[in-house]
């Protein structure tokens, strides 16, 4: 009966045992998985927010990758070629980006946001009249500029070299305005 007991007695210790193993591995996996969720990537437009990533092309009909372009802060600019406004900033964007883009580390992206209903053509020649060398975007289904928020063209985002969003404009830009928020995004 002794025996019996020593047995039962040892068993219920190592049924304990196991249980309390197995219920820190538990808690410990938990932790673990609750840490990790401070390192996803968090996306979005708001400031410090990793700008979302997207795949388009360029008139040349190349593919451009926005996460491509970490290292380099970026100016991404929604526009469209019956948009005032935007016609009124695009010589201040080609000026940047032919004097200043080089030394500030800069890359301009411009997305057509109104390609699905224009023509390429027009697109190309709107690029022409103003001799925009910077990337221009096709954008033709919309989803980007939804990603966005864009309601109002022109928009531009500037994202600093690691991607995040630090500022969203609403209206057209001059190349002093350019400038100073450039300037912002190497401070």
């Amino acid at each position: 009966m002794k025996k019996n007991i020593g047995l039962i007695l040892v068993l219920v210790l190592v049924i304990m045992m196991v249980g309390t193993y197995i219920k820190q591995q538990t808690e410990q996996d938990e932790a673990i998985a609750e840490n990790a969720k401070g390192y996803e990537v968090e996306t979005g437009i708001a400031k410090e927010q990793f700008a979302p990533d997207f795949t388009l092309t360029n008139l040349a009909g190349e593919e451009v990758t926005l996460s491509d372009l970490r290292g380099k802060n970026v100016i991404l600019n929604f526009w469209a070629t019956w948009c005032a406004p935007c016609e009124a900033e695009m010589p201040h964007f080609q000026k940047y980006y032919d004097q200043y883009a080089g030394q500030d580390n800069v890359e301009i992206i411009g997305v057509n946001a109104t390609y699905a209903k224009e023509k390429i053509e027009r697109v190309k020649q709107f690029t022409k009249s103003y001799d925009l060398t910077f990337p221009i975007l096709l954008e033709p289904t919309g989803t980007v500029a939804e990603r966005y928020e864009v309601l109002t063209i022109p928009t531009t985002f500037f994202i600093d070299a690691e991607g995040k969003v630090q500022r969203q404009i609403k209206g057209p830009l001059d190349l002093d305005a350019l400038q100073g928020y450039v300037a912002e995004l190497n401070s």
